[in-house]
């Protein structure tokens, strides 16, 4: 898929005249929680533009990365959920909309009781580039020949090292609303790792944004007004989840999927989804006596870690995977069991389907199982 070649000035452009004047045509209708709209300035709610409501995935002490933050309105809602520890950081390339933000900063923290939000100037695809320090940088050291524009290579790669706009592991959820499909084609695959570079171990993504049912054709990539409207440069369905998958992440999944398309062009569906994901952690990689069943209803699954779940069945699985089971997306579908004391076993990992012993969990905890009212 190929954007055309001035992506990044054409979207810039169309986005500066949606925070100039409210833009229908850029925005599918959205269910936000009406008590979290109270706060907030109605400038701010009339130019927002997205497709779902990421929002909802942010928990109390979260620090929230919102990528493409537009006016800011989902970073000041986020910023009514992570609480007082809390904080929510937007990143947005255009100019007007991060005035836009920062017009109502100082009142949104004075209606929340503290300050909880920053806006900084980037690309979504280049988290570790500050644009606002390379501005400054190119208004003093102009590029104008061969050895500057070295210097200028040396000065980024320094500024992405020792100042990066968001640094390594420092984030525990990335939203974004209806912003990466505006990401040329070329840039995706550093787009997602980027995302997961700045994500903590056990950091989420809650994506909204648009998806096409078919492979978007090349004269259709090539129109600018439909890519810069969220349409032409939308992931297919399954490329998105796969991008994911293949930077790393874990458990990705569509947790929201709307029936009824946002737009049909040629034939093709367009319609908005959020996707999920977890960056797995690297830490407690090891057998401490952890096992879990799979409850059903198949026969049996497998995880993107590699591990296989017969129904039924106490399968042995290392500590950090025993976590993101019970603690994370795939806590519904599974009972854990722990030691009755923590042990640590030795190495691991063990051969994906390894039962464990019944013995082994005897008189431990589990976790899971509730499914209504017990009997006893």
């Amino acid at each position: 898929m190929n954007a055309p070649e001035n992506t990044y000035l054409q979207v810039s452009a169309r986005y500066a005249q949606g925070a100039a004047e409210k833009q229908a045509a850029l925005c599918c209708p959205v269910d936000y929680d009406p008590r979290l709209l109270e706060k907030l300035p109605q400038e701010i709610i009339d130019k927002d533009y997205g497709c779902g409501d990421p929002s909802r995935y942010v928990q109390e002490g979260d620090t929230v990365l919102d990528l493409g933050s537009g006016g800011g309105k989902v970073c000041y809602i986020a910023a009514q959920l992570v609480g007082e520890q809390g904080r929510v950081i937007g990143v947005d390339m255009t100019d007007a909309m991060l005035a836009l933000a920062r017009k109502y900063q100082a009142e949104m923290a004075q209606k929340i009781g503290s300050e909880r939000v920053e806006f900084k100037k980037g690309y979504i695809q280049d988290l570790a580039l500050n644009v606002a320090e390379l501005e400054h940088y190119l208004s003093a050291h102009p590029v104008t020949d061969v050895a500057s524009l070295d210097a200028l290579k040396a000065w980024q790669h320094a500024q992405r090292q020792e100042r990066p706009l968001v640094a390594d592991s420092s984030v525990s959820l990335v939203i974004s609303n209806c912003v990466l499909n505006l990401v040329a084609e070329r840039d995706r695959q550093q787009l997602v790792a980027e995302i997961f570079r700045v994500l903590k171990p056990g950091g989420r993504v809650a994506i909204s944004d648009i998806v096409a049912d078919e492979q978007v054709p090349q004269h259709l990539r090539d129109d600018a007004q439909l890519w810069s409207g969220c349409i032409s440069g939308a992931f297919h369905e399954k490329e998105f989840l796969e991008v994911f998958t293949a930077a790393g992440f874990v458990a990705a999944a569509y947790d929201k999927w709307d029936p009824t398309p946002w737009q049909v062009v040629e034939g093709i569906e367009f319609r908005a989804v959020t996707l999920t994901a977890v960056k797995p952690s690297r830490e407690n990689l090891y057998d401490g006596g952890h096992g879990v069943l799979y409850k059903g209803p198949y026969a049996q699954v497998r995880d993107d870690l590699g591990n296989t779940y017969p129904r039924g069945e106490r399968i042995a699985i290392s500590r950090r995977t025993y976590e993101l089971i019970v603690d994370g997306p795939y806590r519904n579908d599974f009972i854990g069991f722990a030691p009755p004391v923590p042990v640590n076993l030795g190495g691991f990992c063990k051969p994906s389907g390894t039962l464990r012993p019944v013995a082994e969990t005897k008189g431990g905890p589990h976790r899971g199982g509730d499914s209504g009212a017990s009997c006893c």
